[in-house]
């Protein structure tokens, strides 16, 4: 089981690494209090078989209290359990998280205690300061968007091959009904052959073998799906590696029954083979 304890200076960006670790399939909660972490530790290995369980993040702060022996002896519960944790300590400048708080106009959790704003920053970073000094990973968030951010929790906490930290969808449709509203990238196939015009074909679509083979009889099919093949090999990486969890393909001529069908089924499958998540499907395929 991969268990991981995010900690961190408010306003730093532990919600936000709880998130994105729940997209790379963590099982994560958050502002989970200290005298349950070792029952909960104890719960999930339990779980573990299934597989819902096996990758579990918490995150827990200065929210727990600004002292942090209980926490400390839980580490020490987990060790005694044979548990291998990861502690990731989420910080930024004391200049970046006020500047935070100031554009959500949030209130910092030692602020209750009549602080002004800069020094319940510094007291946190005093208090969290052994926390910090016990951590394996740490990720200062000064200058990160959201997606570099994300990039950097892939790469300490993502899967074995960046390839399954992304999911591709590969859709056909047909211009006349619109364009897929989430489509990341638009492909247009109406300057190729349409089946639609051979009798036989009239009625067929495009994962029909009689269809595919009349469409791929013509050279502009092949070298078409040659360029947008070569396009996809070099694009997936650096949308891998930038961290975006999932990106839609949209291939669409006019009604999405012929050739849209044929060349989203041969991208499918090239991406597949690449070994990336590939789901196909054809949005209007029966109308």
């Amino acid at each position: 089981m991969e268990f991981i304890i995010i900690s961190g200076l408010s306003g730093a960006g532990k919600s936000s690494a709880a998130a994105f670790l729940e997209d790379l399939g963590f099982y994560c909660v958050d502002n989970l209090p200290v005298a349950l972490i070792t029952s909960f530790a104890g719960l999930c290995r339990a779980g573990a078989g299934s597989g819902k369980y096996s990758r579990v993040a918490l995150v827990t702060d200065i929210r727990g209290g600004q002292t942090f022996d209980e926490f400390f002896q839980a580490l020490d519960e987990l060790s005694a359990m044979d548990l291998d944790y990861k502690i990731l300590f989420v910080e930024a400048s004391d200049d970046v998280i006020i500047k935070r708080y100031k554009e959500t106009r949030h209130n910092h959790p030692l602020c209750r205690q009549g602080l002004s704003l800069p020094e319940a920053v510094q007291l946190e970073r005093t208090a969290l300061d052994p926390v910090r000094c016990r951590a394996g990973h740490i990720l200062n968030t000064d200058g990160l968007n959201l997606s570099k951010f994300r990039g950097e929790l892939l790469r300490l906490f993502g899967m074995e091959s960046p390839n399954e930290a992304i999911s591709v969808s590969v859709t056909s449709f047909g211009f006349k009904y619109g364009i897929p509203i989430d489509a990341d990238l638009v492909f247009d196939v109406r300057f190729l052959p349409n089946p639609y015009y051979i009798p036989e074909l009239k009625e067929c679509t495009g994962l029909e073998e009689d269809v595919r083979a009349f469409l791929f009889g013509y050279q502009q099919t092949h070298e078409f799906l040659r360029y947008l093949e070569a396009l996809l090999a070099f694009l997936l990486p650096q949308y891998a590696q930038e961290g975006k969890p999932s990106l839609v393909i949209a291939v669409g001529c006019t009604g999405g029954h012929h050739r849209s069908v044929a060349i989203a089924h041969a991208l499918a499958e090239f991406i597949h083979q690449k070994g990336y998540q590939a789901r196909e499907q054809h949005r209007d395929i029966s109308r």
